[in-house]
């Protein structure tokens, strides 16, 4: 049977490109390290490096063992931080942002299921960064943001929570509410209703309209998602919502949906942390709750 230890010593070798390298990383003589590879090599019963090359080469067997070693070793290492952390205390703070708007019908129980875990964790809201939380995340005054806006960064990291549909929502007496999914040219003469930001940042604009340079007749903006599907209902304009979010009153006919687009389109949700924070014990049980909850919680999600 295979060891930890084994799998450290293939990994070095095959980092590193010779024994007498990987025996300095690994704190041991060159001889040890010869006579604990033959030892590995005894169990698997083929060699695991093509003898006489430079740097080594790895046989089959010995690539299978490497790809094991990638997979085991950084869990290991994560799972010893945790448990570190553990030791020294489960305390700690997640000042939560939220640019989400629909996200309380499963944020709301992952946060209570992750108070249940993780007791002396502080969680708190902060609404002075409602429509635009990235720059309270830069700034220090944020540790996570619920986002659907990733971009690259080398100080952020961005998880992947679930991915989803938007949709077009109408009166059910709408006249788009009886096509199954519209154009472009369908919103030139309808009030879309969206959130108070940018609309580069809505996936209807980014992925729809900007595209096929279109645009609606009339943009009001509004601040909550009940209030927007309220005005809907009124036929006071239409409105591009997550499907799951609207889902509920789409089955008491209360509204329409339709997809954008033959193909629909499709939006992603993360929570961004920075880096350093990642791996702390708390953060990764958040990310787990949230996803978990989230599937659970949500009709037509799909985890990322």
């Amino acid at each position: 049977m295979l060891e930890i230890r084994h799998l450290k010593t293939i990994k070095a070798i095959a980092q590193l490109g010779s024994l007498a390298k990987a025996a300095q990383r690994l704190h041991t003589s060159s001889s040890a390290l010869s006579h604990q590879l033959k030892d590995i090599e005894g169990r698997i019963g083929n060699p695991l490096f093509i003898r006489k090359t430079n740097p080594v080469q790895l046989t089959a067997e010995g690539q299978i063992i490497l790809e094991l070693a990638d997979t085991v070793l950084p869990a290991l290492t994560l799972s010893e931080q945790r448990l570190q952390e553990l030791k020294q205390g489960n305390k700690g703070r997640l000042r939560l942002a939220i640019e989400c708007h629909s996200c309380f019908q499963w944020l709301m129980p992952a946060i209570s299921q992750f108070k249940q875990r993780w007791p002396l964790v502080d969680v708190t809201f902060n609404n002075d960064y409602m429509f635009e939380a990235m720059p309270g995340l830069d700034e220090g005054k944020l540790d996570l943001v619920i986002t659907a806006d990733k971009f690259p960064s080398d100080d952020i990291h961005f998880e992947p929570l679930f991915t989803f549909e938007m949709v077009l929502v109408t009166a059910p007496n709408h006249l788009l509410a009886e096509k199954a999914f519209i154009v472009p040219a369908d919103l030139q003469n309808q009030t879309l209703l969206t959130y108070p930001v940018a609309p580069e940042r809505l996936d209807v604009f980014k992925h729809f309209l900007m595209p096929e340079n279109s645009q609606p007749q009339h943009v009001k903006k509004v601040d909550q998602t009940l209030m927007i599907l309220q005005m809907v209902t009124a036929d006071m304009g239409v409105a591009v919502l997550p499907e799951w979010a609207v889902h509920e009153y789409q089955q008491q006919k209360l509204i329409a949906t339709s997809s954008l687009g033959k193909e629909g389109v499709q939006s992603n949700l993360y929570a961004a942390i920075k880096q350093r924070d990642k791996n702390k014990g708390y953060v990764q049980s958040f990310f787990e709750i949230s996803k978990d909850v989230s599937l659970v919680n949500l009709p037509n999600v799909k985890q990322l």
